[in-house]
Formats: C-alpha cells, structure tokens, sequence
C-alpha cells in the first residue's frame, strides 16, 4: 500500500527494509518510489529479495540487482528464506548455497539471511554461522534455536503498527550488542 514516509520519518523508526524482489521476475512497484522518500525522511535502508528454491540462481540474482542497486543501499541485502519449494533438504540447500554465494559475489559482501525459527531448526540448522541472521517469531520469548545460532535482529511480530502506515508491519530488534 501507500506509505506515508514523512510520518514515518517523525518516529524513532532507526531503519527499514523493503521488499524489491521474489523469485525470477516479481517486483515490488512501491519499490523506488519508497526507497527514495525513506531517504528523504532520514530512514536507513536496505532491501531483501523472497528466494524460491526451484527458480533459477541467476535469474533471481537479475531480478534482485535491477531493483536492488548497491549505491542505494544503507544496510546489508537480506535473503528472506522460508520456503524449501518442495525440495529435498539437500538438494534446497544446495540451491540456496549456490544463490548466497552469488549474491555476495555481486554486492561485494554476505547477505543478511532472514527465517523463521522453526524453518532454521529444520532445514537449516548447523548451515548459516558464517552469515548474520535475522530469525522470526512471533511470541513473548526470545527465540532459542537448537544450536544456539548468536542471530543478529528477532523479528517478534507481523502485527505490528506505525505511523505512516495503514494496517500491519513486521518489528523486529537487534540483539546483544549487534548492527548492520
């Protein structure tokens, strides 16, 4: 929907990601236009593309870079994993580890990786420490991962409310002592 960005800006809102891509050729059509007046209103910025497993590495890496431009970006990209798309664990994780690394090849860096709780501890449970992690869970508690991954933010509600916006938002905060 429309974001208000300038009300947004009043809030004490310290960064935002938006959603450019998923998959092989969806694009958000806010995108620009949204990531140009969170600029304006002081909000840092990063931008995330939703990976499908069974979608081509490469075209998803076009669909993201065309949106997702280096020189626009305040914070890391972030790869929002929650889907194996019917995969086999290894053959998903496979796909997935071969798109990471061309995802850090193009942008010069690691990604953030984004999942759910209990997505990480089924599928990708031992896999992403060389990574920063965002998890996602929506309780009263911290997340508690089988491993004990150190993740970087917990998102803890898709329900979330802010000025400038009409209806929900996902929030999250950093933990211990990290940042982007």
């Amino acid at each position: 929907g429309n974001v208000f960005w300038e009300a947004v800006g009043q809030t004490k809102m310290a960064y935002v990601y938006l959603k450019a891509t998923e998959g092989g050729d969806r694009i958000d059509s806010k995108y620009k236009q949204n990531i140009d007046l969170a600029h304006q209103y002081g909000i840092k910025v990063g931008s995330y593309h939703f990976y499908r497993p069974k979608t081509n590495q490469r075209t998803q890496l076009d669909n993201f870079l065309t949106q997702c431009r280096p020189e626009d970006q305040d914070l890391l990209p972030m790869i929002d994993i929650e889907s194996t798309g019917g995969l086999p664990t290894e053959e998903f994780q496979d796909s997935l580890f071969t798109f990471l690394h061309m995802v850090e090849k193009a942008y010069n860096q690691k990604p953030l990786l984004y999942t759910g709780a209990n997505f990480y501890d089924r599928y990708l449970l031992g896999k992403l420490g060389d990574y920063k992690v965002m998890i996602a869970q929506y309780t009263q508690r911290e997340p508690t991962l089988k491993d004990d991954l150190d993740f970087v933010l917990w998102q803890y509600t898709g329900k979330g409310r802010l000025n400038g916006i009409n209806g929900h938002v996902d929030k999250s905060r950093f933990m211990g002592n990290h940042k982007l």
